[in-house]
């Protein structure tokens, strides 16, 4: 039989203890929301469905001497789902907190947009949410504690030319995610968000055509309508952890429903 290790599922501020389900951790935001939540006494199940690179991801963070393990599993599968979470509390205890960091980018207007980017993009940003949502909250409500956190974006409150698709996905996620809180808050399950900006991943310079990409993202580009960041500079992959981490925490005890935005002021306030 397994226990969990907190009495709310939030515990600590700079450590803690538990079992956290981080997906889309092969890289990127998700790999360094493991390795923070891992780094501060959580054990962590990283979920991606591109296996090879998360077992070189984990194997990094297990020569550190950080308590985490790798699940193979694609996030649009609502089986595949509901068999690895089976798997993670069957073998490591209960999940006491989730993070909803998968996703997808593609890019294109509207007018040209396949349906394959559309579905792909909707079955990983917010179906993918859903089926982990679902599979690990129900089990929180029955433990009568938890934490949620979907990394959504800034592009859910202020659109962007090109990422109609993206923006509309991650909307969707936001809005999910605020409803379920709403549905599970008098069990005591908190859900929140966190939503980046532009931040230094793969994805982010996905969107790079040549060198002056960097730039471009920093200063602006008025005929996209795109201001720029006020604080001139990209957000590292950490900087959008260590929200998550927050909200995770008992330190965050009193807040859901909320998203926190981490973009150095790119939506001037607005997501």
């Amino acid at each position: 039989m397994h226990s969990a290790h907190a009495s709310d599922g939030d515990t600590g501020d700079d450590t803690a203890s538990g079992l956290a389900l981080v997906t889309g951790a092969a890289g990127g935001i998700g790999a360094a929301v493991v390795r923070t939540l891992a780094e501060r006494g959580l054990r962590v199940a990283a979920v991606d469905r591109h296996a090879g690179r998360l077992g070189e991801e984990v194997a990094k963070l297990a020569a550190d001497g950080l308590p985490v393990t790798a699940h193979a599993a694609d996030v649009t599968d609502s089986a595949a789902v509901e068999a690895v979470v089976d798997e993670i509390e069957g073998t490591l205890g209960p999940v006491d907190r989730l993070v909803n960091a998968a996703g997808v980018l593609r890019l294109g207007e509207v007018t040209a947009f396949t349906d394959d980017d559309w579905t792909s993009t909707f079955a990983v940003n917010t179906t993918g949410v859903f089926h982990l949502s679902r599979a690990v909250v129900s089990r929180m409500v029955r433990r009568g504690r938890g934490a949620v956190v979907t990394v959504a974006s800034n592009a859910a409150a202020t659109p962007r030319s090109g990422m109609a698709a993206y923006a509309a996905s991650k909307a969707a996620a936001e809005m999910f995610t605020k409803s379920l809180g709403l549905e599970v808050a008098r069990h005591g399950v908190r859900c929140n968000i966190v939503a980046p900006g532009s931040t230094d991943t793969p994805m982010l310079s996905s969107m790079w055509h040549d060198e002056s990409g960097p730039r471009a993202t920093l200063v602006g580009n008025l005929e996209a309508f795109r201001v720029g960041i006020p604080l001139g500079k990209l957000a590292r992959p950490a900087d959008v952890a260590e929200a998550v981490a927050f909200l995770l925490s008992d330190r965050a005890s009193h807040i859901t429903l909320h998203t926190l935005t981490v973009d150095g002021g790119a939506a001037l306030g607005a997501a």
